[in-house]
């Protein structure tokens, strides 16, 4: 049932209904589709619950972790674990607000003013969750938002210090990302439907 419901034909045929109510699924008639529709919605929903352990995906780069850290006294970088502290781990990993550097510029996210992460493969912005890619599903949900009527912030960077894991966003992101690319290669092998 997964793996049917990301069929792009299904989703496509159905997307007026789907909006409005539970959806129905036809039955498969050849039984070599049954069984890879079976095998896809298994990878999908191991890869989609266990989301926040998969690897980031290889191609994208985070800089200026490719050389290091750079102090604020120096042009020289260090690795992350040298003489770092968590007060200031906590400022490096601090997210404000994701932003693309040009509307239509994707491949590459300012995550703050200290990291960019580049290289990222536009397949990833095709896996859609709820309207919108899950990659600017994270950017938009990972930002800090005051309430304008109660004036209640809302920072995720609390939910990092809470974990004690300061760079907690920025994994997730890269995360999501290799997440959106696998399900793009899983659903383009998905058969093929055709309804009457």
């Amino acid at each position: 049932v997964y793996g049917f419901l990301h069929s792009p034909e299904y989703r496509e045929m159905f997307a007026n209904d789907l909006k409005k109510m539970l959806p129905r699924l036809p039955l498969v008639e050849d039984v070599k589709d049954f069984w890879a529709f079976s095998k896809a919605g298994r990878e999908l929903a191991e890869l989609h619950l266990n989301y926040e352990t998969v690897p980031p995906y290889e191609g994208v780069t985070v800089s200026p972790f490719e050389g290091g850290l750079r102090s604020d006294d120096s042009d020289e970088y260090q690795t992350p674990s040298e003489g770092m502290t968590k007060d200031v781990d906590n400022k490096i990993f601090r997210v404000e607000k994701m932003r693309f550097p040009k509307k239509d510029q994707k491949d590459t996210i300012h995550y703050n003013s200290s990291i960019t992460i580049s290289n990222i493969p536009l397949e990833a912005y095709a896996y859609v969750v709820n309207g919108k890619s899950a990659i600017e599903w994270i950017m938009e949900r990972y930002q800090i938002t005051t309430h304008k009527e109660s004036q209640i912030t809302n920072d995720p960077n609390d939910w990092a210090d809470e974990v004690g894991n300061p760079r907690y966003i920025l994994d997730l992101l890269l995360s999501i990302i290799n997440v959106s690319v696998q399900t793009r290669e899983i659903v383009s092998k998905l058969p093929k439907i055709e309804f009457e």
